[in-house]
């Protein structure tokens, strides 16, 4: 049974900083990319950066660029986001996803999603 499992949200002043975690298991990610998404209330689901596991190739979203970042842990299966520079735009449910495509940026390329952890950027 696939899993993914994230953790590491909460509540942060604006320009304060979180790191997100994605525990993968179930199955062997090493060909597939992963993705971290958000949905703030009322708006779609959008990109915001994914990597590719097997090489370790980033991909972000321009709203995030130079402020977040994806790495991932082979050895623990795990996927990062770090989160810099937060502000009260990037507060959302932030979820995490595995995908075949590289790079997707649309959720519906995803085939496995975790149940998402809340980012509250307060001012």
């Amino acid at each position: 049974q696939v899993q993914l499992v994230e953790s590491g949200g909460g509540l942060v002043q604006a320009g304060g900083s979180l790191r997100l975690s994605c525990a993968a298991s179930g199955r062997t990610f090493s060909s597939y990319a992963m993705g971290w998404f958000r949905q703030a209330p009322g708006k779609e689901r959008e990109f915001v950066a994914a990597i590719r596991w097997s090489s370790g190739y980033t991909y972000y979203a321009d709203s995030v660029k130079g402020r977040f970042t994806i790495s991932r842990d082979n050895a623990k299966n795990t996927v990062y986001l770090q989160m810099n520079s937060l502000k009260p735009e990037d507060t959302a449910v932030y979820y995490c996803a595995a995908g075949r495509l590289w790079v997707a940026i649309t959720p519906s390329n995803y085939d496995y999603w975790g149940q998402g952890t809340q980012v509250t950027v307060s001012t």
